[in-house]
């Protein structure tokens, strides 16, 4: 089943993520490697592409998991998490409705 991961940052994270980026993309890639992966992104901290100083309010994962808790489990171990990046990190089941 698919799952939805929002995560939210911190105040000032940049850096932190900055820091972290290399190996948080290389879990999404796996994921991506083995089909797993929906959608993957962050949120700009303003309305722009490149939010450069301002950085990023959280992100979105959709990814698809044996159960709920093997999704929260596999949130919790992300790098962003373990950086300091993620303040909260919320993981709901998702239903893909469309594109079909």
């Amino acid at each position: 089943m698919w799952y939805a991961i929002v995560a939210e940052d911190t105040p000032d994270s940049l850096a932190k993520r900055l820091a972290a980026r290399p190996e948080h993309l290389a879990r999404l890639q796996a994921m991506q490697d083995a089909g797993r992966l929906l959608l993957a992104g962050p949120f700009p901290a303003i309305d722009s592409i490149d939010p450069g100083p301002a950085g990023f309010s959280g992100s979105l994962i959709v990814a698809e998991f044996n159960s709920l808790t093997e999704a929260e489990s596999w949130a919790n171990a992300d790098p962003f998490v373990h950086a300091g990046v993620y303040a909260k990190v919320t993981v709901k089941p998702f239903r893909k409705t469309l594109p079909a």
